[in-house]
């Protein structure tokens, strides 16, 4: 019983203590600081009496001088300053060390550091108090009555009995023992005794018997799929009815444990509040938090994950990224900065963003740190762009400040939030903004034990990919392979719409050579991200999406570092879940340890020339011409008829106007001030113009034949420049000359300034 006892109020003491902490905050934020002196000093009196009847002086002296003090400013002794918020903050950690003592986590307390805290509660209590300074107790004057205990007896429910409630301790020399919950917004026992059908409602589980239900229903899962595989393969009606009800009785199964196991962000979210104005008054700053998306619901191992990443964003949000007051008063910003935490759900993951309104990140600066520090030279560190700079603040070890204090430039940084945040299946990206502040945002699975997951081939194994690493399919059929895939500097690259993303062949990291191809010939990729970087994945086949339960692997197989576990399929196969994150790592496609990587990225970034659409004309003696498709406004159609003479040049009457024409060829082979007469039109045969804008008016020019309309990365050569032709470049497997519409205009009409008349 004893224990039973114990246990509860290790429990509540923790939940009591964490809101205590959100309510003292409060009072900074314009919370009213006579409720939370009521309810704190509550929730202090409780803890001392309980702390007092289990035998652990050290926590109850502690609880006993934080009640002084809001006893002091209960009746007017003393008045909330922020000096108090920073000693009842500190008496929180005292007695969250105590706690953690009292359940065997901890060795024991700092005797020293302990009694200064305490004697430092006394030194503020003490000169306006009528008791002997340094007394334990403030009885020597009158006293208000103390309020009743949050713990009262109460008659056992019909149903259920409450481990708390199961017997009432004797009552201790101070106060009363517990009975009931620590809460310090709880209503005063004459209300509480109102609540008891709501109290009774609820069950404390212990989370050990929560992850045996979720492991067994994990079991019921792949029985399910089992069972769905053999209904698929015989054509029975009654087993197919009993598999669709058993199928549909292990969904909801699963969502039920999967929901009892969830807990709102905010049991995260509420102590990052202390981690800001901790962090904000070591930096001189003025710092609000701003949280959003408190019911967001996560399962309750990976919110003990993300606990310490966040911690380290909000606290490096307000170092690196929050200025000063004079800082932002002098960019025009208010003198306190912004830190806002936003949650929410997004497919099957949870999204965490943290964004501050500060100077966002100075890339030059973090170039010369990292040429500074060696991880990549200065010519290197020029050409990165903005996405590269901002994956080097991952690098291990790296850090942008100029000395160490106690919140930063110790090398621990962000590669050990995205490192934490990975080994649960989630990523971590980051942006900015130069001069408007950084956002962090932090995705992770809702559940770590029932994955969705798309399976794939490689020879005759299968293959399972987390859905959380999937961004998409591609076939590439092979017509499109040469313009879509390129090899350079002996890696394979996939062009994907303007995107440049390495290739890595799955059958060759795993010893059994190149994928085949498909019976037509395409290649089928599966697009994945790993630590904000994508990549392509050739595999032989990809098969359907399944709802997969990981199993541990041994230590042969982890070895290898490609692999994050083991599942059976309905058919009874097993099949090896691929870590996309280590894949990533083993094949040198991330920043981290991939130099090679990073240089062929940068290498097709400034090398390959971007796609563009060229119009192909038809050139003289069956050669080819291109003129850039932006640099045409329409493609028009005239009969002879519609031509009409105007001067030395031609015409049509085209929209309420009159469109001056240009024959290309005569363009081409005219001499600059010698323009030559135009030729008669053919007759029977339309003519083709393109439609451009010259000095604001539109230009026709007459062309031989329209062939086609094309995108390619055309890389021009422009050793075979003349007036009017930019170079020439290969354009469908031909040298095509690639046309200068504007120099070619400039060279027909410069003659003709001043003259009138028409073209």
């Amino acid at each position: 019983m004893q224990d039973e006892i114990l246990t509860e109020f290790l429990n509540e003491a923790t939940e009591f203590l964490d809101g205590l902490e959100r309510d003292l905050l409060g009072v900074e934020s314009g919370k009213d600081p006579a409720s939370v002196v009521a309810e704190t000093f509550r929730a202090f009196h409780t803890m001392k009496g309980t702390a007092g009847f289990l035998g652990f002086d050290d926590l109850r002296m502690l609880a006993h001088a934080g009640e002084d003090l809001l006893a002091a400013i209960r009746d007017g002794e003393t008045t909330w300053t922020k000096e108090v918020t920073d000693v009842l903050l500190q008496v929180l950690d005292g007695l969250r060390m105590a706690v953690a003592v009292a359940a065997g986590e901890h060795q024991g307390l700092d005797a020293k550091a302990h009694a200064e805290l305490i004697a430092r509660l006394r030194a503020m209590t003490a000169p306006k108090s009528a008791g002997t300074p340094g007394s334990p107790e403030r009885a020597a004057s009158p006293q208000p009555k103390p309020p009743e205990p949050l713990f009262k007896p109460a008659a056992p429910p019909p149903k259920r009995l409450e481990p708390a409630q199961q017997a009432a301790p004797p009552p201790a020399p101070e106060s009363p023992p517990p009975q009931g919950a620590l809460s310090p917004s709880r209503p005063a026992a004459s209300e509480a005794e109102h609540a008891t059908p709501e109290a009774s409602s609820t069950l404390r589980v212990p989370v050990p018997v929560l992850d045996r239900l979720m492991n067994l229903v994990g079991e019921l899962v792949l029985a399910r799929n089992q069972l769905l595989c053999h209904e698929a393969a015989r054509e029975d009606a009654r087993l197919a009815a009993t598999s669709q009800r058993i199928d549909q009785l292990t969904a909801g199964l699963q969502e039920a444990v999967m929901k009892a196991r969830m807990q709102p962000i905010d049991t995260v979210f509420s102590r990052l509040p202390r981690v800001a104005r901790d962090a904000a008054q070591l930096c001189g700053k003025e710092v609000r938090l701003t949280p959003s998306g408190h019911e967001t619901e996560l399962d309750k191992t990976l919110l003990e994950a993300i606990k310490d990443p966040l911690a380290h964003v909000v606290r490096n949000a307000v170092d690196h990224g929050i200025e000063r007051p004079e800082a932002r008063r002098a960019a025009g910003k208010p003198p306190e900065g912004t830190v806002s935490i936003r949650a929410f759900h997004d497919g099957g993951h949870v999204t965490v963003e943290v964004t501050d309104d500060g100077a966002g990140v100075n890339l030059e600066r973090v170039r010369q740190k990292a040429v500074a520090n060696g991880i990549i030279g200065a010519e290197e560190a020029a050409r990165l762009p903005e996405r590269q700079v901002l994956e080097l603040l991952f690098r291990p070890g790296f850090s942008t400040a100029e000395a160490v204090t106690a919140i930063s430039g110790r090398g621990v940084g962000m590669d050990v939030v995205r490192t934490n945040v990975e080994r649960i299946g989630g990523s971590v990206e980051l942006t900015s903004r130069p001069g408007h502040g950084t956002t962090v945002r932090i995705r992770v699975p809702l559940t770590l034990v029932i994955v969705p997951s798309l399976i794939v081939a490689s020879g005759e194994a299968r293959y399972a990919v987390p859905q959380a690493n999937l961004v998409e399919l591609v076939r590439v059929a092979p017509e499109r392979e040469e313009r879509m895939i390129v090899e350079m500097q002996g890696t394979s690259l996939l062009r994907l719409r303007g995107t440049i993303l390495p290739l890595v062949d799955l059958g060759s990291v795993l010893g059994g050579g190149p994928a085949p191809r498909s019976s037509d010939g395409a290649r089928q990729l599966v697009v994945l991200s790993a630590a904000g970087r994508q990549f392509g994945l050739v595999v032989d086949d990809v098969s359907d999406t399944e709802e997969i339960v990981v199993k541990p692997l041994g230590r042969q197989l982890q070895r290898l570092g490609i692999f994050a576990g083991a599942t059976v399929r309905g058919d009874g196969r097993v099949a090896l879940v691929l870590d996309v994150l280590g894949l990533a790592r083993r094949t040198g496609v991330l920043a981290e340890g991939a130099e090679r990587a990073d240089a062929v990225q940068r290498a097709t970034e400034t090398a390959l020339v971007p796609r563009r659409p060229f119009l192909i004309l038809r050139g003289k003696d069956d050669g080819r011409m291109a003129i850039a498709l932006g640099e045409v406004t329409r493609l028009e159609e005239f009969g002879p008829s519609e031509i009409e003479r105007v001067g030395e040049g031609e015409a049509v009457q085209y929209r309420d106007t009159i469109l001056p024409l240009v024959r290309l060829s005569a363009l081409l082979t005219e001499r600059r001030h010698r323009p030559r007469r135009p030729e008669p039109p053919p007759d029977g045969e339309k003519l083709q113009v393109m439609v451009q804008e010259w000095q604001g008016k539109p230009i026709g020019l007459l062309v031989d034949a329209v062939l086609d309309v094309v995108e390619e990365a055309a890389q021009i050569d422009s050793s075979r420049a003349r007036p009017g032709v930019s170079g020439c470049a290969v354009i469908q497997g031909r040298i095509t000359e690639v046309l200068d519409t504007a120099a070619l205009l400039a060279h027909r009409f410069a003659p003709a300034e001043g003259r009138g008349g028409g073209a």
